[in-house]
Parts: C-alpha cells; sequence; structure tokens
C-alpha cells in the first residue's frame, strides 16, 4: 500500500522549481528508487513533484568537447548514444550493466546521482571523468564538481528547493582510455558489489593524467586520490600498478552486508584497479612505444 501523497506534475522546469520553492516536495523522475521506499514505508513524502513531462530536462548533446546530459535522460537514451560511445565509454558500460530492460527504460542518470546512493553504478564512470552536476533553484543555478556533491551516506548538498538538472563534463582526449568494471553476485538485476572506473592519459610516453573512482566500498562513490598521484607523470610498470592498486584499496572503507565481506571488497578493489590500469596502459603502449623511437 503506497501512503497518501500529492502530486504535482509540471511541464516546464520553472513550474517545477516554483513548487519546490514555495511548497516544497520530493522530485521525482524514473521513480525507481523513491516508489519502492514509498511502497515499503521507508519514506513518506507528503507531496511528489513528478519531472516526467519536462522535455528541457532530457537529452545528450555534444558542444565544442564538452558532453551535456540532462538529468531526465534514461539509462536506455544513454545505450542508444553513439556520441557517449566516443567520448564516454565507462558511462556506456555502467549504463549497459545497469539493472533490467524495464529500469533502464524508466530511471533517469539525475535520479542515480540525486539518490546518493554509494552503489549508484554511473557515478565512479563520472566521477573518472572529472563529471559536473548543475543545480537549480527559483532564485538561480550553481555548479559542483560530482567529486564535492556528496556528504555523507544519502547526503548530498542539494537543497530542498533545488533540483539536479543536467550532468556534463569533457570528452574523452585523445590518447586516453576510460574504462568501467561492475562486481556483482549476478550478470543482471543485481546491486554492485564493487565498482571500479579508471581514466588514463598519455603524453609523451607517460601517465599525463589518471582518475580511479571507487563505488560500493565506502559511505559514498570516492575518488582514490593517493592512488592517482602515483599514477601521474610516470611510465607504467608491473610494480608500480600492483603498488597503486593496493593504495586504493587502502583508500576505500567498505562494510560487511548480505552482498559481500569488507575484507572480499578491499580484495576486489585491489584486483579491477590492477586489471583496469593495467588494460588501460597496454592499450596506450602503442603511444608509448613510438615516443620512446
Amino acid at each position: 500500500m503506497f501512503s497518501e501523497f500529492c502530486l504535482e506534475m509540471p511541464d516546464r522546469l520553472e513550474d517545477a522549481l516554483s513548487i519546490l520553492s514555495d511548497m516544497k516536495g520530493t522530485p521525482v523522475a524514473g521513480g525507481t528508487n523513491i516508489l519502492i521506499d514509498i511502497r515499503s514505508q521507508k519514506e513518506n513524502p507528503p507531496r511528489l513533484v513528478a519531472l516526467g513531462d519536462i522535455d528541457e530536462l532530457r537529452g545528450i548533446k555534444v558542444e565544442k568537447g564538452r558532453v551535456v546530459v540532462g538529468s531526465r535522460t534514461t539509462i536506455s537514451d544513454l545505450l542508444k548514444s553513439s556520441q557517449l560511445l566516443k567520448t564516454s565509454p565507462s558511462v556506456i558500460d555502467a549504463a549497459g550493466q545497469f539493472a533490467g530492460q524495464m529500469v533502464r527504460n524508466t530511471g533517469t542518470m539525475g535520479g542515480n546521482i540525486a539518490c546518493a546512493s554509494p552503489a549508484a553504478d554511473l557515478v565512479p564512470p563520472l566521477m573518472s571523468l572529472d563529471a559536473e552536476v548543475r543545480l537549480a533553484s527559483a532564485s538561480g543555478s550553481r555548479t559542483v564538481a560530482l567529486r564535492d556533491y556528496y556528504q555523507g551516506y544519502k547526503q548530498d548538498v542539494r537543497g530542498a528547493d533545488e533540483l539536479v538538472t543536467q550532468v556534463s563534463w569533457n570528452a574523452l582526449p585523445q590518447k586516453s582510455v576510460n574504462r568501467f568494471y561492475k562486481l556483482a553476485r549476478r550478470r543482471g538485476d543485481a546491486i554492485t558489489v564493487t565498482g571500479v572506473a579508471v581514466t588514463l592519459s598519455v603524453s609523451n610516453g607517460k601517465c599525463s593524467k589518471a582518475r580511479i573512482a571507487l563505488g560500493a566500498v565506502a559511505p559514498t562513490a570516492i575518488r582514490a586520490e593517493k592512488a592517482e598521484n602515483m599514477l601521474e607523470g610516470q611510465v607504467l610498470s608491473e610494480t608500480l600498478i600492483e603498488a597503486v592498486a593496493t593504495q586504493a584499496a587502502a583508500e576505500c572503507s567498505p562494510i560487511d552486508d548480505v552482498r559481500a565481506s569488507a575484507d572480499y571488497r578491499r580484495h576486489s578493489v585491489q584486483m579491477l584497479t590492477r586489471r583496469l590500469i593495467s588494460e588501460a596502459w597496454n592499450k596506450l603502449a602503442q603511444e608509448v612505444k613510438s615516443h620512446v623511437k
């Protein structure tokens, strides 16, 4: 049974923001999280503000090397985008492993971010791409780096009168590799046990930029910044990659739960970080060899 609530259905962003400012309410896009929580009585919002009719919040575009995705863009929309496949492959990796087809048809990028789950599939790939979140309210808008968006478990910087309206990041530059791996207890419809996203860029035969983002192994998705710093400016070797993977595992703070133990999650962070960095560096090896010659 659902508890009683007032349902607002604006068809313009301006109207939605006005409702949130004047009357308050809980935004709902795909509803794949909030409706389950309402049905189980974990949540009892007095007012829902449905965003399904606001077309301006949906869409993908790439302008001057910048990828911009509307918050109401569905996971299925992401999978259909040839632009994302070229500019942001880890996002496609994550979308392809996101729940089941019906959820992908309804669940949105903005909702996956705003639910603030540490196991949100899209967040580590987006963090590895240095994504930014646009927050809008009736009084204006602001942009927040995704790495700074989360404040703790299920806590973020979004105000009660704000909506996530878009997510943006720079397209992957040349001589870069961007990967994501989701470890779960089955291939489909599974909550992440460990998620690892990696971005490596090469210049002059060395790693010029490194990003390692981890999901489901801390109260929020995180960047393993100390591990990243070990890579930048270096020619990678097996010894260095192993040390980086060990450091990434040391930076997480997982819990024991029904899906996995904390020790297993730390171990999987180490193994997956090592695997993804090794695969990325091997793919970039041709550029490194040409520089050495």
